[in-house]
């Protein structure tokens, strides 16, 4: 299991069909210090009246289903045990790998055989004059990991509203202390 800490949201933000064009809330999270804040985003969050937040974040559930208004709090309590959530989140960054590590490739043959420097190589290309390119989506060694991940259907096994905190079944991308987004 994962505890996830969710801390009160609040409403900075809700978006209507007339103003916007399509209906959501916006959501802020975790406490900004005010010298790392636009004067932009102050004056958006003094028109909600709160605190500058470090991550905004919109959900497309519309305000009728749970009157929200400009300032109010969305805490555990919109999650019930027995549930089951998607969790977003951005996986850890694994840096330059190779093939084997990237994608799972078995290597060019075995020890054998005159081989001496194949194991983890990535192989053939393709083929040599026609093309003269390697083709787009070829897959290579390069950067892996740092993506936007959801792991999808995910229990929900314990809320514990006192301490905001909800246990999941399974694990959520990212690393510890990461921001996640919890999607009913």
């Amino acid at each position: 299991c994962t505890l996830i800490y969710a801390e009160p949201n609040v409403v900075t933000q809700l978006k209507s069909e007339e103003t916007d064009g399509y209906e959501a809330v916006q959501l802020g999270f975790d406490e900004a210090k005010e010298k790392n804040t636009s004067r932009a985003e102050m004056g958006h969050f003094r028109k909600a009246k709160t605190t500058p937040k470090r991550k905004v974040v919109e959900f497309d559930f519309s305000t009728s289903e749970m009157d929200l208004g400009l300032g109010d709090t969305v805490g555990v309590d919109l999650f019930e045990e027995g549930d089951f959530v998607d969790v977003v989140g951005i996986s850890k960054g694994k840096g330059f790998q190779g093939v084997v590590k990237r994608h799972g490739f078995a290597g060019v043959g075995g020890r054998t055989h005159g081989q001496h420097n194949r194991e983890r190589a990535p192989g053939s290309l393709g083929p040599g004059s026609t093309p003269s390119r390697v083709f787009k989506g070829m897959k290579m060694a390069g950067r892996m990991g740092g993506d936007r991940v959801k792991v999808q259907n995910l229990k929900v096994v314990k809320i514990i509203p006192e301490k905001n905190l909800i246990v999941v079944s399974g694990s959520v991308p990212g690393h510890k202390g990461a921001y996640v987004i919890l999607e009913k």
